[in-house]
């Protein structure tokens, strides 16, 4: 067993390296060590969650954004982008389809739009859980009050996706304009789960100026707050921001990180995102291999879905609803795993003992 292999396995067993040690396993792993991790990993996902594969409905309903994150394709000085929200009625209309389809837990992403007060916010998750009172609501909406976090809470919000981006503040700031902070982005993620939230994190994994202590500190910043949700995917550039030319992240990297977090925090529901199936065909059913037990197939309407673009070549913009949840369904069960038409809640209680 390689140097390696002692420090993933330490891991597994609930002993956390210290920020050097695990720098420097970011830094040196082998493709070996890449699947030790993700063989554990796998195993570590089956033993809590069976073969499961959770599906959320992805509703991206607005592409107004007041910041200006120099990695998002979305970013309010890219002039270019094609602007669009969707009323109530069609948000209703996604979710109508998606209750069909199987779907039980819907997620709303849009970028920071101050035309989405609270009280327009509040009245979409409001309807939703009247129409629809047995699905879970995700919400992925930016940095908020507490008192707006409490609202959406209050209407019927269950769920809350954040990315904190990455744990360190120098990075963070390299990352995104002078008003957005680390320290208010960690606020944010405290209150959603102090709230009740079902709170998520995660980071870009390949990001402009990123080093393997900025993940290692990712890492260790995710195993104290605890979240339960994790998002990871690799950075990928966007012709509209000012890191076009950057270097894409790796699908090996990410894959790695997917593998390190499933056996620092065993309960977590991780995704395999959309990025990961980008940067390669069958990425995401990579992603399931290496720990992931979550998708979010695209049930926005066709016609806004090439416009919500926080990166080039994103896959899924030109098909149908019906023909991307049919395919991830195929290429799910190609890999042995079966796709669950359930919540796929966050399992408070330990109650398997490792």
């Amino acid at each position: 067993m390689t140097q390696n292999q002692s420090r993933i396995l330490a891991v597994k067993e609930g002993q956390t390296p210290p920020l050097a040690e695990l720098a420097a396993l970011i830094r040196t792993y082998t493709p070996e060590d890449r699947e030790f991790a993700a063989s554990l990993a796998r195993e570590t996902a089956v033993k809590r969650f069976g073969k499961k594969i959770y599906f959320r409905g992805l509703i991206e309903f607005t592409n107004y954004c007041k910041n200006d994150c120099l990695y998002c394709g979305i970013r309010r000085s890219n002039r270019n982008a094609v602007r669009y929200r969707l009323g109530l009625d069609e948000i209703l209309t996604c979710c109508r389809w998606g209750e069909q389809a199987g779907f039980r837990t819907f997620v709303l992403q849009g970028g920071e739009d101050p035309y989405f007060t609270d009280e327009r916010v509040a009245e979409i998750v409001s309807a939703i859980r009247r129409e629809f009172p047995d699905c879970a609501i995700t919400l992925s909406i930016g940095e908020k009050s507490r008192e707006s976090y409490q609202r959406f809470f209050d209407a019927g919000a269950d769920r809350y996706l954040l990315r904190h981006e990455t744990a360190s503040p120098a990075h963070y700031a390299r990352l995104h304009p002078p008003e957005l902070t680390l320290e208010n982005r960690v606020r944010c993620l405290k209150d959603l789960i102090s709230i009740g939230y079902q709170t998520g994190c995660g980071m870009m994994v390949g990001s402009p100026f990123q080093t393997a202590e900025n993940l290692a500190e990712d890492l260790l910043f995710m195993k104290d707050l605890n979240p339960q949700m994790i998002g990871i995917g690799p950075f990928l550039p966007h012709h509209g921001t000012p890191f076009r030319d950057q270097k894409p992240g790796t699908l090996e990297d990410t894959l790695f990180l997917l593998s390190i977090v499933r056996l620092m925090l065993p309960k977590v529901l991780l995704p395999a995102t959309t990025a990961l199936g980008t940067i390669r065909p069958g990425g995401r059913e990579l992603g399931i291999l290496a720990g992931a037990n979550v998708v979010m197939p695209n049930i926005s309407p066709a016609d806004v879905r090439k416009n919500y673009l926080l990166y080039d070549r994103k896959i899924g913009t030109a098909d149908a609803p019906a023909d991307s949840y049919s395919a991830l369904r195929e290429a799910i069960r190609s890999i042995g795993y079966e796709p669950a038409n359930e919540r796929g809640d966050y399992q408070w209680e330990d109650d398997i003992h490792d």
